[in-house]
């Protein structure tokens, strides 16, 4: 199938012009930017000198041997005041955050093992502050709050930090309460395709418009798009042959993020069973 003729079947949420910056692909493509990727971890840490952003790597992706599972981090940034920042999208709740963030606090407490600044501490004080912030476009705890943020306590005495230097956020950019700034605010309407006439909001739309200008990057996205379907339909493929119903109903959970209606979901259903049936 031709990549035009695959991107007239995704649903309208998906298609290239109609992205916004809470898609990974392109939140990646334009906050490797540092003058972005800055401005967006100062409105999200307003209280914390984060000093000056060194280098952003989008797409980051962390393997430690043939055997395990890596990560892939949306943003990767380090400052030169000893921090470093993964910044993830999330549209879709999976119910994994909470374990997902200690993952990748992991790998970045293993990046940081190979620093200089440790090396040359010649102990963990000298290990990276790091922040594993994700941006949703749901609210993961239900509490309708915008910003959520956790670092480790002692049990007993809440007043008591471990002061570790790891920090997690979790950001909901459908929050009802009033508890983050109108930077912030700007930033997470942003998210979610709202215009406003902050500043850095307009020259982050003006970017986002030069982004879906470039043919290149349209391509690339469709060309994941399609990978991610080859697999998808592999993986459902095997796993009716053999039984395994787990793989059909993460066939049809992965539909309904995609955004594909009951109707589709259903005749994708009903050819899945034919096809069982002719084998």
């Amino acid at each position: 199938m031709r990549l035009k003729d695959f991107e007239q079947t995704l649903p309208p949420s998906q298609r290239w012009e109609n992205l916004t910056l809470a898609n990974d692909f392109l939140f990646g493509k334009i906050m490797r930017d540092r003058e972005f990727c800055t401005e967006m971890i100062r409105r999200i840490l307003p209280n914390i000198d984060i000093g000056h952003i060194e280098f952003t790597q989008p797409q980051k992706s962390v393997k430690y041997s043939l055997d395990t599972r890596g990560v892939r981090f949306d943003v990767y940034a380090k400052s030169d005041n000893r921090k470093i920042f993964d910044c993830e999208v999330q549209t879709s709740d999976k119910k994994d955050l909470p374990r997902r963030t200690r993952a990748y606090h992991a790998v970045l407490g293993l990046e940081t093992l190979k620093t200089d600044t440790l090396k040359k501490s010649g102990t963990y004080n000298g290990m990276l502050d790091a922040f594993v912030i994700f941006i949703c476009t749901f609210d993961p705890f239900k509490l309708g709050r915008h910003f959520y943020s956790f670092c480790n306590i002692c049990s007993e005495d809440n007043n008591l930090k471990l002061n570790d230097g790891a920090v997690t956020i979790f950001l909901n950019a459908r929050g009802k309460v009033d508890d983050i700034n109108g930077e912030l605010k700007a930033f997470l309407d942003f998210m979610l395709g709202r215009k406003s006439d902050d500043p850095f909001i307009r020259r982050l739309d003006e970017r986002l418009k030069e982004a879906k200008q470039n043919s290149e990057w349209r391509r690339n996205y469709m060309l994941l798009l399609t990978r991610e379907d080859e697999k998808f339909y592999e993986g459902v493929t095997v796993g009716e042959k053999r039984g395994r119903s787990e793989a059909f109903n993460a066939a049809i959970d992965f539909m309904k993020s995609r955004g594909m209606t009951n109707e589709q979901i259903n005749d994708f259903r009903a050819s899945v069973l034919r096809t069982s049936e002719e084998e």
